[in-house]
């Protein structure tokens, strides 16, 4: 994805090498994490910067070939079914590559995130750090681990309305069970956001 920038605005020539780092949007369903990612890449498309956003092929929620946040704000992407097709995928001058709903890509996503990083690319990812049982997600973790910066973005509980950190998968009106499948797509329909106290997983081992 290439922007189309003013280039009265910014001479190509002119700018910087930007220097690589990992850059993880994190936070429960509904707290803006792909309304965050949207903003950042649009930050770097209005300097001129060549970017390629991602996605998983499984996200088709809203759309299959578009990043789109619950406000809305959508933005063109390549659904991928593996993280390898990330650098089969790649453009030899792209500068910035952003990933939406990182989570759902194989744990090998992490050692592609490394390989653009050598290469002087620019890695932001958005994702679900903990999936509705309250449990470390798919790769999010290592990632965090690895980030030059995490930016935490939160919800509001729909139980008590105070910050919400936690996913609610719900199913017939109830709180899904510790053994109900850990992947399922969903929006409102599915999933709501909860804070720590209001957080329910029916059957959640106990450990004292």
């Amino acid at each position: 994805m290439y922007p189309n920038t003013n280039k009265s605005e910014v001479k190509m020539s002119e700018l910087q090498k930007l220097h690589p780092e990992l850059i993880v949007v994190a936070g429960c369903m509904f707290a803006g994490k792909s309304d965050e990612l949207i903003r950042r890449i649009r930050r770097y498309m209005s300097v001129g910067r060549c970017v390629q956003v991602f996605k998983p092929a499984l996200d088709n929620r809203y759309s299959s070939v578009d990043v789109v946040a619950h406000n809305g704000l959508s933005l063109n992407a390549i659904p991928i079914e593996r993280a390898d097709e990330i650098l089969h995928d790649l453009h030899a001058d792209t500068e910035v590559v952003a990933i939406d709903e990182v989570q759902f890509l194989n744990h090998n996503i992490v050692d592609i995130c490394e390989e653009l990083l050598t290469r002087d690319i620019v890695v932001l990812a958005a994702g679900l750090p903990l999936d509705f049982r309250g449990e470390g997600f798919g790769c999010m973790p290592m990632l965090m681990a690895k980030a030059e910066a995490i930016i935490q973005v939160n919800a509001y509980c729909t139980v008590c309305g105070l910050t919400a950190c936690r996913t609610q998968r719900i199913v017939n009106g109830k709180p899904a069970s510790w053994n109900d499948p850990i992947l399922l797509v969903g929006a409102q329909e599915a999933y709501e956001a909860r804070c720590r106290k209001h957080h329910e997983v029916p059957g959640k081992p106990r450990f004292l």
